[in-house]
């Protein structure tokens, strides 16, 4: 896990309590380290966020497919029995991710989602690492 980032944490409150139904939200580097997280346990965040390393890979191989596509996934919305789950791109290397249950809009998500990364996509970013340090 990264250091959570202290700063991020009244952004994501800003989110969660601008869209009823949501669980926990998670910022995480492409290769699954949990940056910064609101709601939820500890624990909980830290396997979201491996679960989302694998999902942003699967989704940027399947963009590849499209052929008007760049190949980059902006956004993945899975419909799961009792709620939502979401995640945008944020910037480079750095992807949001929110748990919601059914009462959360579809739309609205997405809206506020964007509008956060929009405001502090640059923020977002996970500087790349090699043999666990950042370089």
């Amino acid at each position: 896990m990264i250091q959570q980032r202290a700063n991020f944490d009244w952004l994501l409150k800003d989110l969660a309590d601008g869209v009823p139904g949501i669980q926990q939200i998670v910022v995480l580097s492409a290769d699954g380290l949990r940056i910064a997280r609101h709601g939820g346990d500890p624990d909980a965040a830290d396997r979201v966020a491996a679960a989302c390393a694998g999902l942003q890979s699967l989704a940027g191989a399947v963009a590849g497919e499209i052929p008007q596509s760049d190949g980059h996934m902006r956004m993945v919305i899975i419909e799961i029995n009792g709620g939502y789950f979401y995640m945008m791109a944020a910037g480079a290397n750095a992807y949001l991710a929110v748990l919601a249950n059914e009462v959360a809009e579809p739309g609205l998500m997405s809206n506020r989602m964007r509008d956060l990364v929009d405001r502090i996509g640059s923020h977002l970013t996970s500087p790349p690492r090699r043999n666990g340090q950042t370089v």
